[in-house]
């Protein structure tokens, strides 16, 4: 039986609202699939971009205050509430967003077994790069971290078996974004890069490649690159 297929869609440096609405386009299909849904072979759709612009995002469980949400907009980043699971964190260029719109039966996961997936292609993708001491921790440390410096924030959302959001992982990100916020309400813990760690320039377009390698290991699919216009 032949694995099953993963629509892959790169954005690009594009929007944080454009890959919203495009993760919602998919939740959609997903969730209301029209009468041939039964004969595809597709498990969902990869989603990936580099974040245009400085975006702050909150989880189910909060983690900003109105007042603190008007000193982040006064610094020129857009703040958005968002469905997944955590607290506080920021998007931004040079960071890799992957939002994997999966329906997880077809994949034969559990969500649990999805979040280890995410955090496994963080891993491997560290190691790849020779940061042999990246690690997934239990919660509320859910992610990658190198020491207490954390690499690749994970939070998802799964209804009816299909998931959404996903994770971030620090490229060549501006840290500095990061001081205005705890990130995800873990006090006395830090953010690091690929860069920060490497002491190079380590772009979102670098990592592309073996990320993608990554993730058709963990989730053994195949990943099917076509036009979503």
């Amino acid at each position: 039986m032949p694995p099953p297929a993963v629509r892959l869609l790169w954005l690009g440096r594009a929007p944080y609202a454009k890959l919203l609405a495009l993760q919602e386009s998919w939740l959609r299909r997903l969730q209301e699939p029209g009468p041939d849904a039964g004969s595809s072979s597709e498990a969902g759709a990869l989603l990936l971009c580099e974040p245009a612009g400085p975006v702050y995002t909150s989880g189910l469980r909060g983690g900003l205050t109105p007042e603190e949400t008007a000193q982040l907009r006064a610094l020129g980043a857009e703040v958005r509430t968002t469905g997944r699971g955590g607290l506080a964190t920021f998007h931004g260029p040079g960071q890799l967003l992957c939002h994997p719109v999966l329906d997880l039966r077809r994949l034969g996961l559990r969500l649990r077994t999805h979040v280890a997936a995410l955090e496994k292609c963080a891993v491997r993708l560290c190691d790849l790069w020779g940061l042999r001491n990246a690690r997934a921790r239990p919660p509320p440390y859910t992610g990658v971290w190198l020491g207490e410096r954390k690499i690749c924030a994970i939070g998802v959302r799964c209804g009816r078996h299909i998931t959404s959001h996903g994770l971030a992982l620090n490229c060549c990100t501006d840290l500095t974004w990061f001081e205005h916020i705890v990130p995800c309400g873990l006090v006395g813990t830090g953010v690091t890069s690929l860069s920060k760690e490497l002491q190079r320039h380590v772009s979102v377009d670098e990592v592309m490649s073996p990320f993608l390698e990554a993730f058709k290991e963990t989730y053994k699919c195949t990943l099917v690159s076509k036009d979503h216009n």
